[in-house]
C-alpha cells in the first residue's frame, strides 16, 4: 500500500487481519483495508492466509503480513500444537508493522493465536461481528465458542447491521468495550455485466451461496412449485451444501438446475452475469455478501424481510422484499416478472461506498478505542528493534 499520507499529523495505523482459505472473508479484508488506506489519515496493513484462494486472483499489497494455516482438520490440529513456538514469532513481525489499532475482518478459527500477539504487543483490535448467532447448520459450535472467547479478548465490536447490534447486547458481548455500527458495502466481482435481460431470454434467476436450511431452500421449493413460471423463468441453485429433501424438490422442478458445489472466486463474477435477478428466500439472516455482490452489479434482488436484510436493502430500489412464506415469494417473483422495479443508472461507482465506511470505522476506532493515547510501543521493542523484526519468519 502507499507510504503514507502527507500530512501535518501521524496516520493511524490500523492492521487488518482475516485467516480464512476461501469464502468472503478474505475479499472482506482487502476491500476494508483498500478503503482504510485511501484515506488521508490513515495507514493499512494486511494480514491474510498464504493458503487464500483471492491470492490466485486478487492483487494484495506489497508487504502484506501471510501467514500459513492449514489445509484440512489434520493440518488444524497440527496448527494448534505448534501454536506456542510461534506466539513469539507472529508477535514480532506484527511488531515491525507498527500497528496502532487492529481489526479481525471475519472470525476463523486461529484468531485467538492473533487476539495473543497483540495483547503482548500491547494493542487493541476490534472484531467485526457477521452473525452473533450461529445459524442451523451453519458451522459448528466449537467455532461459536472461539468467537465468544475472541469477542471476551476485544477492545471492541463492530457490527454490520442493528439487528446484530441488538443480538449483542441481548448476550452481554458488546457490555464494557466499544461498539460501532457500520454497513456491508457492496461486492464487487470483476467488470459491470451487461444490464439484466440483455441475453433476449427469459429471465434468469440465482440462488446462490451456502445450500443450508437457514437459507429457506424449502421456502424456494414451495414458491417455484405449481405450473406459471416453468416458461417465464430459468432458475440456478448454485452452492455447497449437505443433500436435503428441499434440494432433491428443487432439482425436480422444471425450470430448476440445481448445482451443489463450492464455487471458486474466479467463477462469482460469472455467475453474477449470468443472473438478471438474485433471490434470498432466508428463514433468518445478519446480512448478506451474496446481496452486496447483487447490489455491486445492479441486478434486481427477491429477498424475505429477516433479520438484517431490511437494513441492508433499505434504499436499494431494485429490491422486492416479502414475508418468508412461499406465497408470497411467489407472488414477489411474479411481480418481478410483471412489473421490475428500476435499477440504479449505473454511473456510481460501488466501491466508492467502501471509502465512506472505512471513513467512519476509521471515526469510530480514534474516539472510542485509541481516544487520546499516544500510538503504543511494542512490549520489550524499541521502535528501531521492531522495524528491523520485519525479516524474522
Amino acid at each position: 500500500m502507499r507510504s503514507g499520507p502527507s500530512t501535518g499529523s501521524q496516520p493511524v495505523r490500523v492492521l487488518v487481519w482475516q485467516w480464512g482459505r476461501r469464502g468472503a472473508g478474505p475479499r472482506v479484508a482487502i476491500e476494508m483495508a483498500a478503503g482504510l488506506d485511501a484515506l488521508p489519515d490513515c495507514r493499512a496493513m494486511l494480514s491474510l492466509s498464504s493458503g487464500a484462494e483471492i491470492l490466485n486472483r486478487h492483487e494484495v499489497p506489497d508487504g502484506t503480513l501471510l501467514v500459513p494455516t492449514y489445509r484440512n482438520l489434520l493440518g488444524y490440529v497440527a496448527r494448534l500444537l505448534g501454536t506456542p513456538l510461534r506466539r513469539h514469532a507472529l508477535a514480532r513481525r506484527v511488531a515491525a508493522l507498527r500497528p496502532d489499532v487492529a481489526i479481525c475482518a471475519m472470525p476463523g478459527p486461529l484468531d485467538l493465536e492473533m487476539a495473543a500477539a497483540l495483547r503482548r504487543l500491547g494493542i487493541p483490535f476490534l472484531v467485526v461481528v457477521h452473525d452473533a448467532d450461529r445459524h442451523p447448520g451453519d458451522g459448528s459450535p466449537a467455532q461459536t465458542l472461539l468467537q465468544r472467547r475472541l469477542i471476551a479478548r476485544s477492545d471492541g465490536l463492530v457490527a454490520l447491521t442493528r439487528h446484530v447490534a441488538d443480538r449483542l447486547g441481548q448476550q452481554g458481548a458488546s457490555a464494557g468495550r466499544a461498539l460501532l455500527m457500520a454497513s456491508l458495502p457492496p461486492f464487487v466481482f470483476g467488470p459491470p455485466p451487461l444490464p439484466p435481460l440483455s441475453h433476449g431470454g427469459r429471465l434468469r434467476l440465482l440462488c446462490f451461496g451456502r445450500l443450508l436450511p437457514y437459507k429457506g431452500l424449502d421456502l424456494l421449493a414451495g414458491a417455484l412449485a405449481g405450473p406459471g413460471l416453468e416458461h417465464r423463468l430459468s432458475v440456478r441453485v448454485v452452492g455447497q451444501g449437505p443433500p436435503s429433501p428441499e434440494l432433491s424438490r428443487l432439482a425436480a422442478t422444471p425450470g430448476v438446475q440445481v448445482e451443489n458445489r463450492w464455487v471458486p472466486e474466479e467463477e462469482v463474477a460469472v455467475l453474477i452475469a449470468w443472473a438478471d435477478a438474485v433471490i434470498l428466500p432466508y428463514r433468518e439472516a445478519s446480512q448478506s455478501g451474496v446481496a452486496a455482490a447483487a447490489i455491486a452489479a445492479r441486478r434486481w434482488v427477491v429477498a424475505t424481510r429477516v433479520g438484517g436484510l431490511v437494513e441492508q436493502f433499505r434504499g436499494q430500489n431494485g429490491a422486492i422484499m416479502c414475508a418468508p412464506d412461499p406465497v408470497q415469494l411467489r407472488r414477489a417473483i411474479e411481480t418481478l416478472l410483471a412489473d421490475p422495479p428500476p435499477l440504479p443508472a449505473g454511473t456510481e461507482d460501488p466501491r466508492g461506498a467502501w471509502s465512506g465506511e472505512a471513513a467512519r470505522l476509521l471515526d469510530g476506532m480514534r474516539r472510542e478505542v485509541l481516544g487520546q493515547r499516544d500510538p503504543p510501543r511494542p512490549a520489550g521493542l524499541p521502535a528501531a528493534e521492531a522495524l528491523d523484526a520485519a525479516t524474522v519468519p
